[in-house]
């Protein structure tokens, strides 16, 4: 199961979700016999990567802020 596609995180991921929208948009039988199931691959990859990319921003930020957190402690004596 995927997240929400249309949102500002998945800005990356695009054109692959265009298409796999476009091969639902076949019916029920070409999704329900697997002919979507490369494209879902390729999303699913996709949304991977950028949730990869959010973590580590994220981790990088939640680093800073802790060091810097401790540099005021310090400053403080505590």
């Amino acid at each position: 199961m995927h997240p929400h596609l249309h949102t500002k995180n998945a800005l990356a991921c695009e054109e692959i979700i265009a298409a796999l929208e476009e091969c639902h948009n076949r019916g029920f039988m070409h999704k329900a016999t697997g002919g979507c199931n490369d494209v879902k691959d390729k999303v699913n990859q996709c949304l991977r990567l950028e949730r990869g990319k959010l973590q580590a921003e994220n981790r990088a930020a939640a680093r800073a802020k802790r060091d810097r957190i401790k540099e005021e402690q310090k400053a403080l004596g505590l």
